[in-house]
């Protein structure tokens, strides 16, 4: 009975109102984003001077902006574009983070140095920095958004990597699978990465937050995305020549930017809150 009970607390992940409110907010706008040519009503680009900076109507639900363009429609388009910029940059940050980090901590000593102080060099200027060096560089569009994003915050996934990675090759298991002779590859990615993923997922999820915000100032910047692609920046820049005349046209991307972060935080600290409950019920 004790056993039964014990093994149904390990896999009952405590999720609070908040976090299921959230957790169907993302849901809602992955959707959306993925099905966006479909779900618009009117083409993003398609351009209307005769009903320009209409007021939200059941014709326009978010309104029009200067160009008489459906902010709706746009809003759908331009969040599968500030997703999928967040979600691909993050996504390469964890990857080389994954592979500099485990390497780093566990092989230790002068290889350990080198990569750490490469890698330390990020994180010593602000990401804003690093995002505007890097575009300089590459130059502005959505191509390199996502690299400077990705660089952005390699630091924090290769240092969160190789800290994971020290602590558990410390293990009883890891020492028996060098004993019997399996190779570094072995230990490092059948062994060490699989059990260090549960917090750098987490992590994750919260620098896609950081990200989509960093993403959103680049294109107010007019750095992500050209026109005619939108993204949630870019339509709160267009907006802002608009704010006592249209208000919606830059409101309504902030508050889309803004609820998008607030419910991924949410949901982070959901799944922080989930991993600690396991972690207890197997220590109990």
């Amino acid at each position: 009975m004790t056993d039964t009970a014990s093994s149904a607390s390990r896999f009952d992940l405590p999720l609070s109102l908040p976090a299921l409110f959230a957790s169907s907010f993302l849901a809602l706008l992955v959707v959306g984003a993925v099905f966006a040519p479909w779900l618009a009503p009117y083409s993003y680009q398609d351009q209307d001077i005769a009903i320009m900076n209409q007021a939200p109507s059941l014709a326009h639900v978010f309104g029009t902006d200067e160009f008489g363009r459906d902010v709706f429609s746009r809003m759908i388009v331009g969040a599968q574009t500030s997703l999928t910029v967040s979600v691909i940059s993050v996504g390469f940050s964890v990857f080389l983070g994954l592979i500099l980090g485990s390497v780093a901590g566990y092989f230790g000593g002068l290889t350990d140095r080198i990569l750490m102080t490469v890698i330390d060099l990020t994180w010593s200027f602000p990401e804003m920095l690093i995002a505007l060096m890097l575009i300089a560089v590459v130059g502005a569009g959505l191509q390199g958004v996502i690299l400077a994003i990705a660089i952005a915050y390699l630091a924090q996934f290769a240092r969160l990597t190789r800290t994971q990675v020290m602590q558990i090759k410390k293990e009883a298991y890891v020492d028996a699978a060098i004993n019997l002779g399996a190779s570094n590859f072995h230990i490092l990615f059948r062994h060490l990465l699989p059990n260090a993923l549960a917090p750098i997922l987490v992590a994750a999820m919260l620098a896609t937050g950081d990200a989509i915000i960093l993403e959103a100032t680049l294109g107010f910047f007019g750095l992500g995305a050209q026109p005619p692609t939108p993204s949630w920046g870019a339509m709160m820049s267009s907006g802002t020549a608009q704010l006592f005349i249209a208000p919606w046209v830059i409101i309504i991307p902030g508050c889309a930017v803004a609820l998008t972060v607030i419910a991924l935080n949410v949901v982070g600290d959901a799944l922080i809150a989930a991993l600690d409950f396991r972690n207890g019920a197997r220590e109990g």
